[in-house]
């Protein structure tokens, strides 16, 4: 089969072999779904291009139709005033029915592919908590003895990045976004105390993590980057670094589309080992798109 993860930033597909339980093949692209999403409230003209193209290409690399096609979008289609339009002119274009999940089911999907790599890996797993840092939102997922809680917060990657673009600061506009955020983290821990180990996925922590291993866009490795310990120097490293690149330079390492977005992202998820009270975290490179393959294997 085949999973789909439209995001804010983000279009990723992978091919799941149900009976091997082997991720055959995948594709990804930068299509920047929440691009100008918080001034008029809509998926733009070009990001739907773009998700169109996307789209296309992933169709020729992947073959969509020798397989069953699962897809699904999240935080910037939930929040958009025109995405039911949208999505109909994907599903026309392409053929590819899009189910917009709310936050909860973006947590689990994330979750189980998560502990199904953190379990592959022999990393003990009992008690984490997982952040998810994606274009248009922020997802903080605590997971204890079988149990899931999480919740999500509007603070993303594109949002942040283009809000700060327009005059303001970005560490004054973070502390002020994350004022929830910090209340939810500080009542679970006096709740269920503080989790054994910190887990990171989506594009910040594995961008990172490629750029401290020496990869770029084009040979990014994702066995070297699954498990890889990102320290909070460690990202503080690949800001510097890579803010020190011009744009061009800073897209050949980071992909074309998040050479704007990076510091950003890197500042966000800097915030969360603050907030957290970790100093590394372990990296993974699975999330939603694996989390649906997984549970449609295991439901049909």
């Amino acid at each position: 089969m085949i999973a789909i993860d439209l995001g804010s930033n983000s279009f990723r597909a992978i091919v799941y072999d149900c009976e091997s339980g082997c991720f055959v093949d995948d594709y990804e692209a930068i299509v920047k779904t929440a691009d100008k999403l918080h001034q008029t409230s809509k998926i733009s003209d070009g990001a739907v291009e773009r998700v169109l193209n996307a789209l296309s290409q992933a169709d020729k690399k992947l073959h969509f139709n020798e397989h069953t096609v699962k897809a699904v979008t999240t935080q910037a289609m939930r929040k958009a005033i025109n995405s039911d339009e949208v999505l109909a002119r994907f599903e026309k274009e392409s053929g590819v029915l899009f189910e917009i999940i709310d936050a909860d089911r973006e947590a689990y999907y994330t979750l189980i592919a998560v502990e199904a790599r953190l379990k592959a890996l022999n990393i003990e797993s009992s008690h984490f908590v997982l952040i998810d840092v994606g274009g248009g939102s922020t997802e903080i997922i605590f997971y204890k003895d079988g149990k899931m809680e999480s919740k999500s917060f509007p603070v993303g990657i594109v949002t942040t990045a283009q809000i700060c673009d327009e005059g303001s600061d970005i560490h004054s506009y973070l502390d002020e976004q994350f004022n929830d955020l910090v209340a939810y983290v500080n009542d679970y821990y006096t709740r269920a105390g503080k989790p054994a180990s910190f887990v990171a996925t989506a594009g910040t922590p594995t961008t990172m993590a490629a750029y401290l291993l020496g990869m770029n866009y084009q040979n990014y490795d994702v066995k070297k980057i699954n498990g890889y310990r990102l320290s909070l120097n460690g990202t503080q490293q690949a800001l510097e670094g890579l803010m020190e690149m011009s744009e061009e330079q800073r897209a050949v390492i980071v992909g074309v589309g998040r050479e704007s977005l990076i510091q950003a992202g890197i500042i966000i998820v800097q915030k969360l080992y603050g907030v957290l009270g970790f100093d590394a975290s372990i990296v993974i490179d699975d999330g939603v798109r694996e989390g649906v393959a997984i549970d449609y294997c295991l439901n049909s």
